[in-house]
Order: C-alpha cells, then structure tokens, then sequence
C-alpha cells in the first residue's frame, strides 16, 4: 500500500463508506486532523460513528460534519464549546455514548493491542455502569468497557518518516496515539516528513507499523478559548 499522498482526498481514498466508526486524535482543537476531516465532508459519506473526545467547534474538527448532518453518534467525554453538538443532542437527532476521559483513551489502546475488553472502577455506581458486567476484585467493584476497534483512524503529527513512524509535537500527542492503535487502517496528517533514518528511535511516539497512508499539509493553529489580560495588569 502506497504510504505517502499528495492531498486528504488521496490519502482516504477507497477507504471510506456510510456507516463507518472512525477514531480520531486530538483534544479540543489541538492535535486534531483537520484537513482528513474536511475530505471526509468533501466525500459525502454519512451515518458516521465518531470515536473522539469531543467534536471540536461548530466550524472545525467534527463539527464541520455535525453542520452536514453526516454524524449519526458520537462515543465522546466531552460535549462543550459546540453548539450544535449540544442542539442536536438535545433534540434527538444524534446519539452520544458518554465515556469518562481515561476510559475512553483506554478502550482506544486496548482494541489497538487486541484486548476485547478490561475491567476498571472508573463509573462504577453511575449511569456509565448500567448495563455493563460487574465483577468484585479484592474486595473492590468493577465494570467490564469493550475496546474499541476502529473501521478507520484518523491522526495528526508533527513529523513523519517516509515508513509512517511519527513524533507528536507536545500535547497534541493526547488522543492521537490511542486512536491510531485502534483503527484497521490509520491514515495520518503530518506537518513534515523527514527522510528515512533521520528520526532518533527514542523519539518516536507511534511506530510506522500502525499507520498506512500519510498525507504533508498545511495546517490552521486555532485557539479554542483565547484568554488574555489587560497590559497593565501583566
């Protein structure tokens, strides 16, 4: 499978189709890939399951396919600063599977490392547990979560090499490791890529093994809530 492409579109090429669940990286709007999810809107596919922390805002990240209508559920921990995440939400049109952070990070590492499902006490006594195996380890209660197994992932990095081995820049690395691990294909967008051999092994956040197409882009740096203060008072 050829790894490197010349735009999103090449990149997600052939891979994408209705009723897809697709991982994505990123947190709020760091790390996020923003130029796979503009394709995927340009592709026209719909009914999508979004494994993702959160959809972004209401014209970036998921968000720009929450506005097309082409989401149908979002397996999330997070529902703020979108609008229209929350209209739609309310009103019925788009289901939301609710999963605290860790859990969620962990269903995506867990499925990427062939683990079907694990135990954690993270919901125990909530509306997260209802429904969901209890088991009593040591005198403590569990819940049984499923990993996630992904149809499609979808990552974003700093620098890659030309075998798809790539290096997140800070806390963009966030949701975007788990996610790659847990897709059947993973296609990355990365901001540079370096030749082969010019990255220090020690320094790699995901290896090339997990990921299957790349795509070199131009990327917007958003701030999601801009604080700031008055010059006299810095």
């Amino acid at each position: 499978m050829k790894k490197i492409h010349d735009s999103a579109a090449s990149a997600l090429d052939g891979l994408l189709r209705d009723d897809m669940l697709i991982a994505a990286g990123g947190f709020g709007l760091c790390g996020i890939p923003e130029l796979l999810l503009q394709a995927i809107k340009d592709a026209g596919v719909t009914n999508l399951t979004f494994a993702s922390n959160n959809a972004g805002v209401d014209d970036f990240g998921i968000g720009i396919l929450l506005a097309t209508k082409q989401v149908k559920k979002m397996m999330s921990s997070y529902v703020g600063e979108n609008a229209e995440f929350m209209r739609q939400y309310l009103d019925g049109e788009l289901e939301v599977e609710f999963n605290p952070q860790g859990t969620l990070a962990e269903r995506m590492r867990a499925g990427g490392a062939g683990i079907p499902g694990f135990y954690t006490k993270t919901g125990v006594g909530t509306q997260i547990a209802e429904g969901k195996d209890h088991k009593d380890f040591d005198g403590e209660t569990y819940i049984m979560e499923r990993g996630i197994v992904a149809d499609l992932a979808i990552v974003k990095a700093w620098k890659a090499d030309d075998t798809g081995n790539l290096i997140f820049r800070k806390t963009a690395r966030n949701f975007n490791v788990p996610a790659a691990m847990c897709g059947k294909i993973c296609v990355a967008e990365v901001e540079e890529i370096v030749p082969r051999g010019s990255l220090d092994p020690d320094h790699i956040h995901l290896p090339g093994v997990y990921v299957h197409r790349i795509v070199q882009g131009e990327h917007e740096k958003r701030i999601e809530q801009r604080t700031t203060r008055k010059k006299e008072d810095a």
